[in-house]
């Protein structure tokens, strides 16, 4: 893909949600059961809002009236209840279900800055030891998109860059039909020493929905980096629509060409 023009090996950053939590329902029949509440049911739409309101409502045993002889009125459906959630900021009860999301065509740039968020997160990230460079996709920044000469310069040394994997690779013969695995592995991690920072690669990342807020809350901010920017601009789209009640207190705007999401209730 191109923007603006552009003809090289360019890339837009991709965000693809491969997995999230799943009820296993014979268990939470069980529980309520046990609990004397086997006609309790929600209206959430996702596996991931339900399991949230059940932690929820199990810390104060307010499934309905009575259950608790302190509550004599519970809140019905689930909207209205993560809302109350989200207002009272009881956090610890987000941090049940989890989504997994992969980022392709995204740089080193992007992956140094998402591996700062250590808290409630799980990483898996596309090893330039084993997988070998020979085709250096890159993302330009605007400000580089939109100045000729340095666009010029950019690329000029991707080619370069590719170039040298490519020498190299054939100078320690690595295509060769008995070269060893392990001699291919140690060669290729040394050549990766010479790529550019900015080349496209591949990461996993699976977060926590409290976790999720704060960073899509941070990441998107105007003083973030664009390409994180960009990224969770994408990410912010697929959660407000699949998961409206543990997202839906944020406000979008477009700040400087991309989204800003803004929560009623930061830092829950």
């Amino acid at each position: 893909q191109t923007r603006k023009g552009i003809l090289m090996h360019s890339v837009e950053p991709k965000v693809f949600l491969v997995g999230e939590t799943r009820v296993v329902e014979d268990g939470l029949q069980a529980y309520l059961d046990y609990l004397g509440v086997s006609e309790w049911k929600t209206d959430a739409t996702s596996d991931s809002e339900r399991i949230v309101e059940v932690m929820g409502r199990l810390c104060y045993r307010s499934f309905k009236p009575g259950l608790n002889p302190n509550v004599t009125k519970v809140r019905e459906g689930n909207d209205v209840y993560l809302a109350n959630v989200l207002k009272v900021k009881h956090g610890s009860v987000i941090e049940h279900p989890v989504m997994n999301f992969i980022f392709a065509d995204v740089s080193r740039v992007f992956t140094h800055e998402l591996v700062r968020h250590r808290t409630g997160v799980a990483i898996s990230q596309e090893s330039l030891r084993f997988v070998r460079l020979d085709d250096l996709g890159q993302w330009l920044p605007t400000v580089i998109c939109e100045d000729k000469k340095a666009v010029e310069i950019f690329v000029k040394t991707f080619e370069q860059l590719e170039e040298l994997q490519l020498q190299l690779a054939q100078h320690f013969k690595l295509d060769d039909e008995n070269v060893p695995f392990s001699l291919k592995k140690i060669t290729t991690s040394a050549m990766r020493r010479i790529a550019p920072i900015g080349l496209a690669t591949t990461i996993g990342w699976s977060a926590n929905p409290r976790t999720l807020r704060w960073v899509l809350e941070m990441r998107t901010d105007p003083s973030a980096e664009e390409e994180i920017r960009v990224v969770f601009g994408k990410v912010g789209e697929i959660l407000l629509k699949r998961y409206p009640n543990l997202f839906g207190d944020f406000a979008v705007e477009t700040v400087n060409g991309l989204p800003c999401y803004k929560p009623a209730h930061s830092k829950v």
